[in-house]
C-alpha cells in the first residue's frame, strides 16, 4: 500500500524530544503501560468483588451498579478537562497528578466503615477514582504517542493496549484470589502498582511540555454536567421506569446540556475540544467506531462476571478464568491490530475487528443457556479478538489526526467517547438485564402456581440482588411459597442466563453498527508528525 500526504497544514515535527535529554522510550512505555494498568483493573476487579461488597456492607443492587458507574461517569465526564489539562501543564505533571489522585482514591475505597454511611463513601471515593485516572489516562497516553515517531507508533499503542488488556485480564484472576482474604484489598493493590509506574516516571526523562493557553472551566462543566445528567437517567430506567417523567428529564436534559456544550465550545478561542476535528472524516469514523465498540467492552466484564457467578454457579476464581479467555483473543489480537494499523491503516483492522466482535457476541450470547463454561469459550475468545483488533488502530489513527499536535486534548477527546459509551452500556444493559429477569421469573413462579404479586415481588428482588450466589439466597423459610421458590432456583438460573442474552445480542448489534460506521473510514493514513503548535514551550 503507498504511503499517503498527511492531511493539509500537516508538517514533519520532532518524534520523542529533543536531542538533549531524549527520553528512554522503552522506560516511557512501561511507566505509562504500569500507570494506566490500575485504571484497566479497576474495571474488572470490582465486578467480580461485588458478591464480598455487597454481603459486608449491606449494599442495595442499585447502590453496587452506581458503585462501578461512578467510576466509569467520572472517566466520561472529566476526560476531556484530563487531556486538555495535560496539554495546559505538561503530559508527565498531569500524569503524576492523576495517579496520585487515583491511589489515594483506591486506599480510602478498601477503608469504607461499615454502615449508613458505606454507600455514599464507597461511590463518592470511586469517583474520585475515576477523576484520578481521568487525568492520568489520556496524559499518559499522550506521553507514549509524542515519544514514539509516527511510523512505530501503531506497533507502540498495540502493545500498549495489548499488555494493559492482558493486565486487565489479570484483575479478575487476583480479585477471585484477594476476595478469599477480603474484598478491600482489590484497592488497596493498587499502591504498589503505582510505586512502580512513578519510579519508572523519573527514570525516563520524560521532557515536560506545555502550553500558554486558557483553561476552558465553563465547557469543562459543561460536559460533565450533560453527561452527569444522560446517564443518570439511563441508569436508573430500571428503577424509575421508562415512562417516568424523572428519566427522561434526566436523558433529554443531558442532551440539551450537550448540545449547549457544543455550541459554547464553537465561539471560545481556546475550547477544551477543538470540534474542528471532527471535520476530518477519519476521526469522525475513528470516534464512532470507538463509540458503538465501547458499548460493549467495559460492560462485557461485569455482565459475564455475573452470568457466570449466578447462571453458572460459579466461584469467583472460576468467574475470572471465565473473562480470561476474552482476554486472551483480545491480547493476541490487539498485536495484529497495530502490526496491520503500521502497514495498511486503520480502515481494515477496523473493519476486522467489528465484524468479528459482531460475530463473537452473538454466537457467545446463542451458547448461553446451554450453561456451559466448556461450550462458550471459543466465542467469548472471539468476542475478545474482534475488540482487540479495533482498540488500538481506531484509538492511534484518531491520536495521529491531531490538531497542533495536541495528543494530549484528542486522547482526551478519545478517551471521553469511550468511557461515555462505557457508562452509556452498562445503565442501558443493566436495564434490560432487570426487567427481561424479572418477567421470566414471573413467568416461572406463576407457572408453578405462586399468586402475580408475590411472584413479582420475587422476581424485583431477584433481579436486584445480584450478588453472584444464587444458591445462597434461596428462601429458607418453611411454607408453601419458600417450597416452590427453593425447588425453582434452577429454572431462575436460566431465566437469568435467557435474560443475558438480551444484552448479549445488544453487545453484538453495537458492534455490528461499529462495523457499519468502520466502512464510511476514508483509508487514508496519517504518515507525518502534525505541526508542533507554536504556543509549545518547556515546562516545569
Amino acid at each position: 500500500m503507498s504511503t499517503e500526504r498527511a492531511p493539509e497544514g500537516r508538517d514533519s515535527g520532532p518524534a520523542g524530544g529533543s536531542a538533549r535529554g531524549a527520553p528512554n522510550q522503552t522506560l516511557a512505555l512501561a511507566a505509562m503501560l504500569f500507570a494506566v494498568s490500575m485504571t484497566f483493573i479497576d474495571q474488572t476487579i470490582v465486578s467480580i468483588a461485588a458478591p464480598g461488597i455487597i454481603s459486608e456492607l449491606g449494599l442495595s443492587s442499585s447502590g453496587m451498579q452506581w458503585v462501578v458507574n461512578a467510576y466509569l461517569l467520572a472517566l466520561a465526564a472529566f476526560f476531556a478537562l484530563g487531556g486538555r489539562l495535560a496539554d495546559l501543564f505538561g503530559h508527565r505533571r498531569i500524569m503524576l497528578t492523576g495517579t496520585l489522585v487515583f491511589v489515594v482514591s483506591s486506599v480510602l475505597c478498601g477503608c469504607v466503615p461499615r454502615g449508613d454511611v458505606a454507600q455514599t463513601w464507597l461511590i463518592v471515593f470511586r469517583a474520585t477514582q475515576g477523576f484520578g485516572a481521568a487525568l492520568m489516562f489520556p496524559a499518559a497516553l499522550a506521553v507514549v504517542v509524542a515519544v514514539f515517531p509516527v511510523e512505530r507508533r501503531g506497533r507502540a499503542l498495540a502493545l500498549f493496549f495489548g499488555l494493559s488488556g492482558a493486565l486487565t485480564a489479570v484483575g479478575p484472576l487476583l480479585g477471585g484470589w484477594l476476595t478469599g482474604w477480603t474484598w478491600r484489598a482489590i484497592f488497596w493493590v493498587n499502591v504498589p502498582v503505582a510505586v512502580v509506574a512513578l519510579v519508572l516516571t523519573a527514570l525516563a526523562r520524560i521532557p515536560p511540555v506545555s502550553r500558554r493557553e486558557r483553561l476552558d472551566v465553563p465547557g469543562a462543566v459543561l460536559v460533565a454536567v450533560g453527561m452527569g445528567l444522560g446517564v443518570l437517567g439511563l441508569q436508573q430506567a430500571s428503577a424509575w421506569g421508562w415512562s417516568s417523567f424523572p428519566t427522561w428529564l434526566c436523558i433529554i436534559g443531558g442532551l440539551a446540556v450537550l448540545a449547549l456544550f457544543c455550541r459554547y465550545e464553537l465561539g471560545v478561542e481556546h475550547p477544551l475540544i477543538k470540534l474542528r476535528v471532527f471535520r476530518d472524516r477519519a476521526f469522525t469514523v475513528d470516534s464512532l467506531v470507538l463509540f458503538f465498540s465501547m458499548l460493549a467492552f467495559v460492560p462485557v466484564f461485569f455482565f459475564a462476571s455475573v452470568y457466570a457467578q449466578v447462571s453458572l454457579s460459579a466461584s469467583p476464581n472460576q468467574a475470572a478464568l471465565f473473562l480470561l479467555y476474552f482476554f486472551i483473543g483480545f491480547g493476541i489480537a490487539s498485536q495484529w491490530g497495530g502490526r496491520i494499523l503500521d502497514t495498511r491503516g486503520a480502515r481494515p483492522a477496523m473493519k476486522l475487528g467489528t465484524a468479528l466482535g459482531a460475530a463473537g457476541f452473538a454466537l457467545w450470547a446463542h451458547k448461553m443457556t446451554d450453561l456451559s463454561m466448556h461450550d462458550q469459550w471459543p466465542y467469548a475468545a472471539l468476542a475478545g479478538a474482534g475488540i482487540g483488533f479495533l482498540l488500538a488502530p481506531a484509538s492511534t489513527d484518531a491520536v495521529n489526526r491531531s490538531i497542533g499536535a495536541s495528543y494530549g486534548e484528542v486522547t482526551g477527546i478519545t478517551q471521553t467517547v469511550r468511557n461515555f459509551a462505557a457508562a452509556v452500556g452498562m445503565a442501558v444493559f443493566s436495564t434490560v438485564l432487570t426487567h427481561v429477569t424479572t418477567d421470566r421469573v414471573v413467568d416461572t413462579l406463576t407457572s408453578k402456581g405462586v399468586p402475580e404479586t408475590a411472584a413479582r415481588e420475587a422476581g424485583r428482588d431477584i433481579a436486584q440482588a445480584v450478588t453472584g450466589h444464587a444458591d445462597d439466597r434461596a428462601p429458607s423459610g418453611t411454607g408453601e411459597g419458600a417450597r416452590i421458590m427453593r425447588d425453582s432456583m434452577d429454572a431462575i438460573r436460566m431465566d437469568f442466563a435467557e435474560a443475558n442474552q438480551w444484552v448479549f445480542y445488544g453487545m453484538a448489534v453495537a458492534l455490528a453498527v461499529a462495523f457499519l460506521c468502520a466502512l464510511r473510514h476514508p483509508g487514508t493514513r496519517v504518515t507525518e508528525e502534525p505541526a508542533p503548535a507554536r504556543d509549545v514551550r518547556a515546562g516545569t
